[in-house]
C-alpha cells in the first residue's frame, strides 16, 4: 500500500473568506460540493487543503485525508489492529471510496482511493 497524498481538512463556516487567504499563498479552487471545499497548489498539485462545513455522509467530520493505492488492504491493516473504524468503509457518489478511522491522538482519518 501507498500513500499518495496527504491532505488536512478545515471545520469551518468560512468557505468564501479561507478561499481568498489560502489564495494568497498560491491555493486554487479545485473541487467545490459545497459542503467541502478543496484548494491546491498549482505547482504541486498535491499539496492540497480542505475546508468543510460537516461531513454530509459521515458521523463526524475528519481531520484529515490520506489518499492510498488500495483502500482496501488498510481497511483490512486497521481492522486487524484494533483501530477505531468511526465511518465504514464505503463507496461515495463523487468517486471515492472510504472510511474513517482514529488515530491514537484521537484525530478522525479520513482513508480514501479514487475510484
Amino acid at each position: 500500500m501507498a500513500v499518495r497524498r496527504v491532505m488536512p481538512i478545515i471545520q469551518s463556516e468560512a468557505a468564501k473568506e479561507s478561499r481568498e487567504f489560502y489564495g494568497l499563498l498560491g491555493f486554487e479552487e479545485v473541487m467545490n460540493l459545497g459542503w467541502i471545499m478543496t484548494l491546491a497548489s498549482p505547482s504541486s498539485p498535491a499539496a492540497q487543503v480542505s475546508v468543510m462545513t460537516s461531513d454530509k455522509t459521515a458521523p463526524v467530520t475528519p481531520d484529515m485525508s490520506i489518499e492510498v493505492d488500495d483502500v482496501e488492504a488498510a481497511y483490512a491493516v486497521m481492522q486487524d489492529s484494533g483501530a477505531e473504524i468511526v465511518h465504514p468503509l464505503q463507496d461515495e457518489e463523487w468517486g471515492v471510496r472510504r472510511f474513517f478511522v482514529r488515530d491514537p491522538n484521537g484525530r478522525v482519518v479520513n482513508v480514501l482511493s479514487h475510484r
